[in-house]
């Protein structure tokens, strides 16, 4: 396959819409596919395990659920349940499964039910989220610590004609299964109820009954007119800063670039930076590493931009799950070519001319540390069974876009770059001897000024 048609075959894949987001319609009925996800401790929801890897109800096979790239970057690993829903009928008491749980699984949900560990179920491309049981700690003396399994779920299930519109899960009025002094074989039977009611709520609009009733607490919540002020205030004061140091720096510069001579005189007057006025913009001696760093911001930047129009446009929903990290692949592609551009531009007008190295140095200026740190991250998740850690299959994809698509645009971009490059143009002369600058006393020094600098934030 060339290299548009995998391009192309790329786009399709991550922005178009799978059938698993397709417009579901259902008869009265008909089978309703509840999908059991994650589980993982409810203050830290980056760790995250698979359903099934607790002592649960599980089929003898268990059939995955294909995922898109974003899914399984979002740490989903989808699988069907054995839960039986029928659209628009009501259950009571439905047996799930009967289990015998042993000493060492039922310490394992012990341990799981302590660390407040919640899980995940996707029902129609609606998330469910509840807690696996129930912990009661009362007293100081003598001090009580009871634990309990929720072995029944009453599924709640809106619907809008032929559309499932919310669903969640509660546990109000059932008592949980005691998990306390457990110390042999345990018999263990898990039912479930299902309640279907009607909501005027339409498709279109259920997006918003997902985000008016989150599972996980709230803890940022935007503010857009102190937003806007703070963007106003900060872009009115930045203009008064920038034109009120052109208005002094004007007359400085024009006196820089006279002639040389005479200028050692002109240079009695200047205090502070104005002394090396004449070494600001000489070339620096790792001018490619210079390049590739500007080159990297500058993809970055463009990134994070197009994320945010795209968010704008609405092309993100709480339906689409992990479909911004589909769109953050995909764009990064595409920005390889400003890095390459940027990077060999400048590089250029610095007086550079090997631009293929520069080019080398750019790609790899991201990716060493990204891939270095990623393996290190990847590598405890995988070490301790998270689904935040990727399959090989997804990693050789990764590789592939950025192999097939992303090094030859940041090569494209950097030939585009080194022919559009001009001359330095700089706003005052350099000289050609470099000014001799005094050794510093230990606490001006760049680490002692670091470490202060990252303190003071953390002081107050």
């Amino acid at each position: 396959m060339c290299l548009p048609h995998f391009f192309l075959v790329l786009c399709l894949w991550l922005l178009v819409p799978s059938p698993t987001f397709a417009d579901s319609r259902y008869k009265p009925g008909d089978q309703v596919m509840l999908y059991v996800n994650k589980v993982g401790p409810y203050h830290n929801p980056q760790e995250t395990y698979h359903f099934y890897q607790l002592p649960v109800c599980a089929p003898q096979q268990i059939r995955h659920k294909s995922l898109t790239l974003g899914e399984v970057l979002d740490g989903d690993r989808m699988a069907e349940s054995m839960y039986r829903i029928s659209f628009q009928k009501n259950m009571e008491k439905e047996t799930l499964c009967e289990m015998k749980l042993s000493v060492s699984q039922v310490e394992e949900l012990r341990k799981a039910i302590e660390e407040l560990y919640y899980f995940e179920f996707v029902l129609d491309d609606i998330p469910i989220r509840g807690f696996l049981g129930y912990m009661e700690e009362s007293g100081f003396l003598p001090h009580t610590h009871k634990i309990g399994l929720w072995s029944h779920l009453d599924f709640n299930i809106e619907y809008n004609d032929d559309r499932i519109i919310y669903a969640n899960v509660s546990v109000r009025d059932v008592k949980p299964f005691s998990l306390d002094d457990v110390r042999e074989t345990l018999s263990l039977t898990h039912t479930y109820s299902i309640r279907w009611s009607s909501s005027s709520v339409t498709y279109e609009r259920r997006g918003d009954r997902l985000r008016d009733s989150s599972f996980f607490p709230k803890s940022l919540e935007i503010h857009w007119l102190s937003i806007i002020n703070s963007m106003v205030l900060v872009f009115l004061l930045l203009g008064f800063v920038v034109i009120i140091l052109m208005r002094v720096l004007k007359s400085d510069l024009a006196r820089y670039n006279l002639d040389e001579e005479g200028s050692d005189d002109m240079e009695q007057g200047d205090n502070g930076w104005k002394i090396i006025h004449t070494d600001v913009f000489r070339f620096p001696p790792y001018r490619s590493l210079l390049c590739a760093v500007l080159g990297v911001g500058s993809q970055f930047l463009a990134l994070g931009t197009g994320i945010i129009v795209m968010v704008l446009l609405g092309l993100f929903n709480v339906h689409r799950h992990g479909a911004i990290n589909s769109a953050a692949i995909l764009l990064y592609a595409l920005t390889c070519c400003v890095s390459g551009y940027v990077s060999s531009n400048f590089y250029r007008q610095l007086g550079g001319d090997r631009w293929v190295w520069n080019i080398i140095l750019t790609t790899s200026l991201f990716s060493a540390p990204f891939f270095l740190t990623w393996s290190v991250v990847n590598s405890v998740h995988w070490a301790n069974g998270s689904t935040q850690a990727l399959p090989a299959t997804t990693i050789l994809l990764l590789l592939t876009v950025w192999l097939l698509v992303g090094f030859p645009l940041t090569v494209i971009g950097g030939i585009f770059g080194k022919n559009s490059a001009g001359n330095l143009d700089a706003p005052c002369r350099t000289k050609n001897i470099a000014r001799e600058i005094p050794r510093q006393p230990w606490y001006k020094s760049a680490p002692v000024h670091m470490a202060i600098g990252g303190f003071l934030p953390f002081r107050y």
